[in-house]
């Protein structure tokens, strides 16, 4: 009788049991001799001369006793867990070996789940990635994520956070490692720390490039910001491609949306343009105040961004629209249309002082040309820095600007650019007698920093 293949259990053919005296029947004793040759054809060589002709079926142990181990070591080897799992045991202690990593692209919006535990995930557009319930994916779930196309916005499940934030952006270009402890999410958090580096590591106070101009469609209302770059302490906010926005709008974000602090635009009026930094992701955008300090501008829609640094300046006309002009580097204004801002005006030897149509509420150096007419021949004119004070204008006292007339009622012409009080204005006197005088303002240089 052969072993039994359930049990591995031999049982001998019956009559294969002597006695003494017995005679023997030889067809179960040569049964019994045929069995054992069998058995012993049909098993295992020690020192591994044949092969298994069939899958060996070990027992199906423990992590302390596994079903294949080591004479030497008979705790460590190979055993079986439950639901069918292989496991593997070293001095009884369970080992656990790293799922094989999975690449996937993606392009749009994705939820990440528990199979995803250690997949790399390529994104290759701006897409919102939803991370399954802490819980769900369990401590030690791991995931990488490549931005390739457009920002990646990763957000968890309901309130639970990702180093401690509701949400983490990643910016396009970097990749993060993110791993689960079963309750929230963390990362290796090297993304953020490039992304601040600049923050981190310098200091100073600059514009470059973020050049002003009118919009070509929408010139009486809107205005483009050329790529550049600004800094202000550890501050720092940088626009790869140009920017546009509304000054008939208050704020939103984005470029061609409303940019207005608060309020509605006014008619002559100043805004000075501020660089913005988004806190969550680093980026650039620009909010138009009429306050000519950071301190001053009004933040109720700023939530969430750092004011970087002012960065430039729009006028408006009577009519509310933006007063066309051309900004060069070194932070220089000209306007398209020379403004007037004396025409015939009286000047004497009393100092007075004229407004000009430059930024309100800060100091800039205006470009003035003037024309000066007198009815007398030794005439000249002084305009001046109101931070000077109240000057005399003659060659024995403070001098002129503006040359004399060389023929009674005949015209002088100059040019001059001059710094300007915060409430825009110049002082002006003359050096005899009594005249007119016509002043057109070019422009103006108001510094934000910019060194080309």
């Amino acid at each position: 009788m052969p072993r039994n293949p359930s049990t591995g259990v031999y049982s001998k053919p019956a009559g294969t049991t002597p006695a003494v005296g017995q005679v023997i029947d030889p067809a179960p004793w040569n049964a019994l001799t045929t069995d054992l040759g069998n058995e012993i054809t049909n098993s295992l060589p020690r020192d591994g001369s044949a092969p298994m002709t069939a899958p060996l079926k070990a027992a199906s142990g423990t992590v302390s006793a596994p079903g294949v181990g080591f004479a030497t070591s008979p705790q460590t080897g190979l055993y079986l867990k439950g639901g069918g799992l292989l496991g593997f045991t070293q001095n009884g202690v369970d080992v656990v070996f790293e799922k094989a990593s999975v690449y996937t692209a993606k392009s749009g919006d994705y939820t990440a789940v528990t199979s995803d535990d250690n997949a790399v995930h390529r994104f290759t557009a701006a897409a919102t990635l939803t991370l399954s319930a802490a819980a769900t994916l369990g401590a030690n779930w791991h995931y990488c994520v490549i931005a390739d196309g457009g920002d990646v916005t990763i957000d968890p499940n309901g309130s639970e956070t990702i180093d401690g934030a509701s949400t983490l952006v990643l910016k396009n270009g970097y990749s993060v490692n993110i791993i689960c402890s079963g309750a929230a999410f963390f990362t290796d958090k090297l993304a953020a720390r490039i992304q601040s580096k600049a923050d981190s590591s310098a200091v100073g106070d600059f514009v470059v490039g973020l050049i002003l101009s009118t919009n070509s469609s929408n010139p009486n209302t809107h205005i483009d910001f050329a790529s550049g770059s600004a800094r202000s302490g550890s501050s720092f906010v940088s626009s790869a491609a140009s920017f546009t926005k509304r000054l008939t709008g208050t704020f939103a974000a984005g470029t061609g949306a409303g940019g207005l602090d608060a309020g509605a635009v006014a008619a002559n009026a100043t805004y000075f343009a501020y660089a913005l930094r988004k806190d969550a992701d680093l980026s650039f955008d620009v909010v138009l105040s009429i306050s000519a300090t950071i301190g001053g501008v009004a933040t109720t829609l700023l939530t969430g961004y750092t004011i970087v640094k002012c960065i430039g300046v729009v006028l408006t006309d009577g009519s509310s629209n933006i007063r066309p002009f051309v900004m060069y580097p070194r932070d220089e204004y000209t306007f398209v249309t020379p403004v007037k801002d004396a025409i015939g005006a009286a000047i004497s030897t009393t100092s007075t002082l004229l407004a000009l149509t430059v930024p309100n509420g800060i100091k800039v150096k205006a470009k003035l040309r003037i024309e000066f007419t007198s009815s007398a021949t030794t005439n000249a004119v002084l305009l001046s820095d109101p931070a000077q004070g109240a000057l005399v204008a003659g060659a024995g006292s403070d001098g002129g600007n503006v040359g004399t007339i060389q023929v009674a009622s005949g015209f002088a012409v100059g040019s001059q650019d001059i710094w300007t009080s915060t409430s825009r204005q110049i002082r002006m006197v003359l050096g005899g007698s009594t005249g007119n005088i016509w002043i057109w303002t070019d422009g103006f240089h108001l510094p934000c920093g910019r060194s080309s």
